[in-house]
């Protein structure tokens, strides 16, 4: 069976594209979308990706009318912790991490939708 390599983007609506792009390159590293073809895109580290679908009414993802959460994988979660909260963003620490597979914490971008840090143990 043929498989796919991995996530090659990941592609969602926003009421302010331009400002949600710029709060995530700033916040988070993730590098805005070049506008050409010869300026290389934003690469992730290779690691773990887990692909979960969960049932519509769960709450882990905060408010139900959000369809998704994006889980982001951090070398160090207290630093990138501490560089949010530096930046006025608010993060809610897991606070039964760590666990066998590593430690969490949640935040919201601007536009309300569900982040997880994770560092893998």
């Amino acid at each position: 069976m043929e498989k796919v390599l991995g996530f090659g983007g990941f592609f969602f609506r926003a009421k302010n594209p331009e400002a949600l792009a710029k709060w995530y390159a700033d916040h988070l590293g993730i590098d805005e979308v070049p506008g050409d073809y010869d300026t290389p895109c934003w690469q992730q580290a290779a690691g773990p990706t887990v692909f979960a679908p969960f049932t519509q009414d769960t709450g882990y993802f905060g408010s139900r009318e959000k369809s998704f959460m994006l889980n982001f994988r951090v070398r160090d979660l207290d630093a990138m912790i501490s560089q949010l909260e530096a930046a006025g963003i608010e993060v809610r620490r897991d606070p039964d991490s760590p666990y066998p597979n590593g430690s969490f914490a949640w935040l919201n971008d601007p536009e309300g939708n569900p982040i997880e840090l994770w560092q893998p143990a």
